[in-house]
């Protein structure tokens, strides 16, 4: 199959995978990227919580890290996400 051999395989639901997707797609060669959930959620035509709910399976099934960004005013920014890139790893 390819890339998403694993993910297709997995038991995932498809918010999740069409999120990693989405991740997969706007991330560098490394697998970091930080769209805003709402910006997700606009693009993909899903609500906020569904993001939110398919971020959450997708970091317990292993397949993301996330991590909070800060501005430099103390306030929050988006998050960073770190994807799992190789499917030889499942």
């Amino acid at each position: 199959m390819g890339y998403f051999t694993s993910l297709y395989s997995s038991e995932l639901p498809h918010r999740a995978r069409a999120v990693y997707m989405y991740l997969s797609d706007r991330s560098d060669k490394e697998g970091k990227c930080y769209p805003a959930i709402g910006t997700i959620a606009r693009e993909l035509k899903l609500s906020r919580s569904t993001v939110k709910r398919a971020l959450d399976d997708l970091e317990k099934s292993g397949y993301l890290r996330k991590e909070q960004r800060w501005r430099e005013n103390g306030g929050k920014s988006s998050n960073m996400f770190y994807l799992r890139k190789s499917d030889t790893s499942r």
